[in-house]
């Protein structure tokens, strides 16, 4: 069985469905949760679901290799799930092609340093977008530039907004990226 190390920023919803999600596989197991947000709802799910979460901070993140042991300790595979630092070099070299993150858009459009949440989806309603959708992608040295697995799109309306595109792309979250990641563990062991 796999280990998985989620790294999440904030409400955590995508990391609870990914943890319930391998609680019921025999392909992967979610060991801990890596929050560089000391206030981020995911500690109360991750509390909730009995899952270990530990806040680190940009030090033990870039400089110490803190996060970097925990990894090599705990993780086969490492998931981005609504987490917004960019992740350091020593951390892609020590995981090529185990590091998979979710991008709230179709990349290559509206990805990019600062592209994220609402801000993806305000641009998408700005630009009068006529379909949105979810990323499933790699990690490398850049930002919502590694290769792309895995994209699911929904069609928009003029009466979209941005909180309303929000919910669209929950949706499709949900749906897809833990079969997508355990499709890429049961791949990637063949």
């Amino acid at each position: 069985m796999k280990r998985i190390v989620v790294f999440a920023s904030g409400s955590g919803s995508n990391a609870e469905n990914i943890i319930k999600f391998f609680n019921h596989t025999k392909t992967a197991k979610v060991t801990m949760v890596l929050c560089n947000n000391e206030q981020a709802k995911v500690f109360d799910r991750c509390k909730k679901l009995d899952t270990k979460c530990l806040h680190f901070n940009r030090a033990d993140f870039s400089k110490k290799e803190k996060v970097l042991d925990i990894l090599k300790k705990q993780a086969d595979f490492v998931i981005l799930a609504g987490f917004l630092w960019k992740i350091p070099e020593k951390i892609i070299s020590a995981f090529p092609n185990k590091i998979i993150n979710i991008h709230p858009a179709l990349l290559p459009k509206y990805g990019g340093k600062g592209m994220y949440g609402m801000h993806v989806h305000k641009a998408v309603a700005e630009n009068k977008e006529s379909e949105t959708g979810i990323t499933i992608h790699y990690v490398n040295e850049n930002y919502d530039e590694g290769g792309i697995i895995f994209q699911a799109k929904t069609t928009l309306t003029e009466q979209d907004t941005p909180e309303t595109i929000a919910e669209k792309i929950h949706i499709l979250e949900q749906r897809y990226f833990p079969k997508v990641i355990e499709e890429i563990i049961i791949t990637t062991n063949e």
